[in-house]
């Protein structure tokens, strides 16, 4: 029989409820101008930060724990190829110049929505480059945001689930399959067959392991 979750939601809120409570206040915030839209995504940000750190350092290494941790990576995994590809796909006009300033700029603003300029410098001890750059957020798996350690959390959290229920099935073995694949990718090859369809099929495999674990454990 499987089991159910919605006890141990419950069970996680009560944990922390300041917390909930101050994910409650970040809804009742709102922005009308662009210095109230740049004040209000500092207070999410920090809000943010605040609510992971404290959930890491409060909660039980249960199976709630497991199941918070998966949506963090899940969702860190999407939102980060989604932003690599707006830049590689939408970004740069087509009177601008790749390696120009805007290019640069881009880059920069890139890099520092995800926390990781001082990262590319540290890793590479280069200018901004393009392919360095999808190195670092796709395949470096030191890089917290990459999608390759996305995916070595997320198999290491599903085993952990796993464990915890007794059985593991289909969500362990897809999230498996995109670990190795990303495990076994190098960025010629991602560049000779397309960056954008690479990251696209990325993100579909993504959103389809947030169904299966659904199936698996939630219905």
């Amino acid at each position: 029989m499987k089991p159910s979750l919605r006890p141990t939601s419950r069970t996680s809120s009560n944990i922390f409820p300041s917390r909930r409570k101050t994910l409650q206040e970040v809804w009742s915030k709102g922005a009308t101008t662009r210095e109230d839209l740049a004040k209000f995504l500092r207070f999410v940000q920090e809000t943010s930060l605040r609510f992971d750190g404290s959930a890491y350092r409060t909660m039980l290494r249960n199976d709630a724990y497991w199941f918070s941790r998966l949506g963090v990576h899940l969702e860190r995994a999407d939102n980060t190829a989604r932003i690599l590809d707006v830049k590689y796909h939408v970004l740069l006009p087509e009177e601008e110049h790749v390696g120009g300033p805007l290019d640069f700029y881009q880059w920069t603003s890139i890099l520092r929505s995800v926390s990781a300029l001082t990262a590319y410098h540290w890793v590479y001890r280069e200018t901004l480059k393009p392919w360095l750059i999808a190195d670092l957020l796709i395949l470096n798996d030191t890089l917290p945001r990459s999608l390759a350690s996305c995916y070595g959390n997320l198999v290491r959290n599903l085993d952990q689930i796993g464990v915890a229920y007794g059985r593991q099935g289909p969500a362990q073995r897809h999230a498996r399959g995109i670990r190795n694949r990303l495990e076994h990718s190098h960025m010629d090859d991602i560049f000779q067959h397309g960056v954008h369809e690479f990251i696209q099929e990325f993100i579909a495999d993504n959103s389809r392991l947030g169904e299966i674990v659904t199936k698996q454990y939630l219905i």
